[in-house]
């Protein structure tokens, strides 16, 4: 067998996020600028091409197979995609497929998806207010992300909430948005705001509202009881006892989460991000492209990747500005 991905830091790699677009039909304040400039469709992989790229990681052992954006499900063609991904569900050398979606066309495909053998998704809600939905999505409607969500349970998936956590914009929300996921038996994860991105006009220390705040107010009212398991990612989580559901916190900067990290990120373009929070990447298009009849070299050009992951992330609010700031959008590499 190869051997599976080790870092240099003894991490096994087993985690795979992919972005299948850099294109969405929202444009999130802390994910995109307004205008948009998208990349040509040339220099995007092909549908074919993410097989081949996601298949040579799942042979090098990744177990669990993340889709992103972008909007995944705006990308024409994708459950051609999801459905090839699921021969390795069947063979059992892939343990989970799953995605993280703004919900926006989950009415769409979530029975497709279902069949494709994802059972899990993760929708970005940071708000039940339609003025603040549309204020924080600029182009969003939240009775269509709604509609998404109850499709999607309808079909038999399991929908987690992934809400960013915004100073000033939903922590009036916060006791809200947990009843709402706890009246339907979802999960919900707060995340921190990252220094991703060309600000712009957007004042990432100011909308810096730290999940330990959440967690205190959060014990005010239920008692929570800190859970050991991980689903692979960088959540923390608790149970609420008095509703039996799950919330989860992703603290990259009040809580540094990288001394268990096992996952890399792919860029629809083929870069392959090692951390998160560092500019260092690896050009995987041009082995994939440039031997079309052999993995060899796209196999190599992952391990000698996997061998420069760093041991962690910079992000910092603690002096009051943005340090550790990366250039690119979080949609260039899918969150």
């Amino acid at each position: 067998m190869t051997p599976h991905l080790i870092d240099p830091f003894a991490r096994a790699i087993t985690y795979l996020r992919v972005s299948v677009t850099d294109r969405c039909d929202f444009r999130c304040v802390y994910c995109m600028s307004e205008n948009m400039t998208f990349l040509p469709k040339k220099d995007l992989l092909t549908l074919e091409e993410l097989d081949r790229m996601c298949s040579a990681f799942i042979g090098l052992g990744v177990e669990k197979l993340r889709i992103t954006g972008g909007e995944p499900l705006v990308r024409k063609g994708i459950m051609a995609f999801f459905r090839s991904m699921s021969r390795h569900l069947d063979s059992g050398a892939l343990k989970e497929l799953t995605l993280t979606t703004n919900g926006s066309q989950l009415a769409r495909f979530a029975a497709d998806l279902y069949a494709a053998g994802v059972r899990r998704v993760n929708v970005s809600l940071d708000t039940l207010d339609d003025d603040k939905f549309a204020r924080v999505t600029r182009w969003g409607r939240l009775q269509q992300v709604l509609g998404g969500i109850e499709a999607a349970r309808n079909a038999g998936l399991r929908v987690k909430i992934n809400a960013v956590a915004l100073k000033g914009f939903n922590e009036d929300e916060l006791l809200t948005l947990t009843e709402w996921c706890a009246r339907d038996d979802m999960d919900l994860t707060w995340i921190e705001v990252m220094p991703m991105g060309d600000l712009g006009n957007e004042d990432r220390v100011g909308q810096y509202w730290p999940v330990s705040d959440i967690r205190a107010q959060l014990s005010g009212r239920y008692t929570l009881t800190d859970l050991p398991e991980s689903t692979g990612g960088p959540a923390r989580y608790v149970r609420l006892e008095e509703s039996g559901q799950k919330i989860g916190f992703i603290t990259p900067l009040t809580h540094n989460f990288c001394e268990s990290c096992n996952r890399v990120r792919l860029t629809c373009t083929g870069e392959l991000y090692m951390c998160l929070g560092q500019e260092d990447q690896a050009d995987l298009r041009k082995p994939l492209r440039d031997f079309p009849d052999t993995d060899a070299p796209l196999v190599s050009a992952i391990h000698k990747a996997i061998g420069r992951k760093p041991k962690g992330h910079d992000f910092d609010y603690s002096r009051q500005k943005a340090d550790g700031q990366v250039s690119r959008h979080m949609s260039h590499t899918g969150g």
